[in-house]
């Protein structure tokens, strides 16, 4: 794969006395707790061993190039350092030009440009956070190239955040960022998005696998829905401090708590959403649980009750994601399955056992084409580190 993606380099910008350097970051996986990480509560996420790679070289002027042998059709798309902004013709590119920013906005400014040469065995689209591994991987591509190293894995998370955030307008939360910039081999990460306090869980599926379904529905209403839904849950917390309960997020109530004060939230649609909010934290809070105790059977139980509650309270699945997961539901060895990442399409995560795995895509895929028109895409899938250089 290294050797590939150097020559394609070199065909591309050409060779120079400067040698390219290739790089890793993977993407991630969320096993619960959805739609969370801006409501102040748990997520559950992993890094995956499919990522984005990176082929870079730094340059002695402040041009940047990009290529994308995943829409290569686009060729070189070039840009500068000098008064960077997002633009629409600047496509994907916006999300490493985004980094960059970002490094400047904190005091860490790249006096050069560079040529960078990406390739993603990441399902475009597919909410397994494409966008956030590129990000990370500029990120770290910028701190071995200019020796930050005051710059520490998770400081590059919260720099993609903040890219994100502020030069590509989408109002994420941490989640995606941290599991990639702090994956850890076989282990999951369990992390209070309030507090960033994190720990390892080891996930330890023996005689069981991940197999992630990715629906191919273009995430089109993603964003525009991803900030509707974090508006409606930002309205129920001040409809709650209206009342005197004093929050700064959803991610602080119990169950109990919220079932007492749910009548304040005037808006009927708020109120679910808020209900979403605060049961998939307790759930995630759970599943840990459960994992501790080797009870995977709980945990799968958990998944299921996730994306019931994100299809009927946070309304985000839609059919193909339905269908991918009430199709899994129905098949031997599954032990749990849930829509995973923020919803209208992109992907569904199950835990299925190794004899029932081959079963299981068939039967899911062969309803799903039938059903949807299309086909899904499956990967079995490991959990793998954060980014790192190839050497």
């Amino acid at each position: 794969m290294k050797d590939k993606l150097l020559a394609k380099f070199y065909e591309v910008f050409g060779e120079e006395e400067k040698k390219a350097e290739v790089y890793f970051a993977p993407g991630r996986v969320n096993l619960i707790g959805e739609h969370t990480d801006y409501n102040g509560g748990h997520v559950f996420p992993c890094a995956l061993t499919i990522g984005t790679y990176g082929v870079a070289r730094k340059r002695i002027d402040s041009k940047l190039r990009f290529y994308s042998l995943n829409f290569e059709e686009k060729g070189i798309i070039e840009s500068s350092i000098v008064d960077l902004k997002p633009e629409k013709e600047a496509d994907w590119t916006n999300y490493p030009k985004g980094v960059i920013w970002a490094f400047g906005e904190k005091k860490h400014s790249i006096p050069y440009g560079m040529d960078l040469l990406l390739f993603g065995n990441i399902p475009n689209g597919s909410g397994l956070s494409s966008s956030a591994s590129v990000e990370v991987l500029t990120g770290y591509i910028l701190k071995d190239f200019y020796n930050f190293e005051d710059i520490t894995n998770q400081d590059l998370a919260l720099i993609g955040q903040y890219s994100e955030n502020k030069f590509n307008g989408v109002n994420c939360g941490i989640m995606d960022q941290f599991a990639i910039a702090m994956g850890k081999k076989d282990n999951a990460i369990f992390l209070d998005t309030a507090t960033l306090k994190f720990e390892y869980a080891p996930v330890v599926l023996s005689g069981m696998k991940l197999v992630i379904a990715c629906s191919n529905k273009k995430r089109g209403l993603a964003d525009s829905k991803y900030n509707e839904r974090r508006s409606e849950c930002e309205t129920a917390v001040k409809e709650l401090n209206a009342h005197g309960i004093e929050i700064n997020s959803l991610g602080e109530l119990s169950e109990e708590k919220f079932e007492e004060v749910r009548s304040y939230i005037s808006n009927p649609v708020c109120a679910q959403r808020a209900k979403h909010a605060v049961y998939e934290n307790q759930r995630t809070i759970k599943a840990v649980d459960a994992l501790k105790n080797n009870d995977i059977a709980e945990f799968g139980k958990l998944m299921n009750l996730s994306h019931e509650s994100l299809s009927k309270d946070y309304e985000v699945t839609g059919i193909e994601l339905d269908t991918l997961v009430e199709e899994a539901w129905k098949q031997e060895g599954v032990i749990g399955s849930r829509m995973t990442g923020a919803g209208f399409g992109g992907c569904t995560v199950s835990i299925v056992k190794d004899e029932a795995v081959d079963t299981f895509i068939k039967n899911v895929g062969d309803v799903y084409k039938e059903k949807i028109g299309y086909a899904a895409d499956f990967y079995v899938v490991e959990i793998g580190d954060g980014p790192k250089k190839l050497n």
